[in-house]
């Protein structure tokens, strides 16, 4: 504990922020089609690895890891069209059970389709060439693909609320979230808006996979593990909150790190330990509340 210096802490800061940023992607995906349209997607652990295996793809084909991330958000994100068009849609007004266990299943179909296509082994997935190497932030040298991560999920966020608060669309998202019927008598098509949100959370997720490949194995298996971490953000945060997502990711990604400093053995454990906690004072979440997003 004593050879604990204040530089190494604020190093391990910044780690929880990177991890934290992966966590915040996320958790918005699942809180934006939870809080709209009242979903509990068990796949996203799914998109999230489909995520990372199109960027693997996609690299390969371009040797371009930008063309790679504009590319991977928008092919998850028509995978995501068709799920939601074609599965999740007939089940809409049937309960919260029936699209849970279609989308459990769908994430078990979705793993094995890797499987045939990419084999069981992991794949390798090599951070770009000018992400490389580390900066220099006064208190130490910190990677930079990692400062890339923090920066590109702080875009994103501040891209995502402008859009929802700012623009027409977004009104008609958080309406639609509050009162669908209302919605529905203004002339405007709900099933379009659910079609939309759909995509942007799938495709959240997708990036999320892509941007934490070189530092995670790409396995077919890698949405499992993941999937319970959102679940845990999005649960801390409060299910349906897009704040909640936001603190809660970064909360989480620090308390890890934290963690794994202080008392290595526990890391693993300390998000459920912080859940457990925030339950116990709020059973709905940080920033939960009874409907819509927030």
């Amino acid at each position: 504990m004593s050879s604990i210096t204040l530089d190494l802490f604020a190093l391990q800061l910044f780690t929880g922020l990177a991890l934290g940023s992966i966590f915040v992607l996320l958790a918005i995906g699942l809180s934006l089609i939870f809080g709209l349209l009242n979903v509990v997607n068990f796949a996203h652990g799914a998109f999230y690895m489909i995520g990372a295996y199109a960027g693997v793809f996609f690299l390969g084909l371009t040797g371009n890891f930008w063309v790679t991330l504009l590319a991977v958000p928008l092919t998850v994100a028509v995978l995501g069209l068709g799920v939601e068009r074609f599965l999740v849609r007939p089940l809409y007004g049937r309960g919260i059970d029936y699209p849970l266990l279609l989308t459990f299943g769908l994430a078990l179909a979705l793993v094995e389709v890797v499987r045939i296509l990419f084999g069981l082994e992991g794949v390798p997935f090599d951070t770009p060439e000018a992400l490389r190497g580390a900066a220099n932030l006064g208190f130490g040298y910190f990677p930079i693909y990692r400062l890339f991560i923090i920066a590109v999920t702080a875009v994103l966020v501040t891209g995502l609320w402008l859009f929802i608060e700012k623009t027409s669309y977004g009104l008609i998202i958080r309406a639609g979230a509050l009162d669908t019927e209302i919605v529905r008598v203004l002339g405007i098509d709900i099933s379009k808006v659910w079609l939309v949100v759909f995509a942007i959370g799938t495709a959240i997720a997708g990036l999320a996979g892509v941007l934490s490949a070189p530092m995670r194995s790409v396995i077919p298996d890698m949405g499992t593990t993941v999937l319970v971490e959102a679940f845990v953000v999005t649960v801390v945060g409060g299910m349906g909150s897009l704040v909640g997502a936001v603190v809660a990711g970064l909360l989480v990604g620090v308390v890890v790190s934290m963690t794994s400093l202080f008392w290595p053995d526990m890391a693993d454990l300390s998000m459920f330990a912080l859940m457990a906690a925030v339950l116990m004072v709020r059973p709905q979440g940080l920033f939960g509340k009874t409907g819509g997003l927030g």
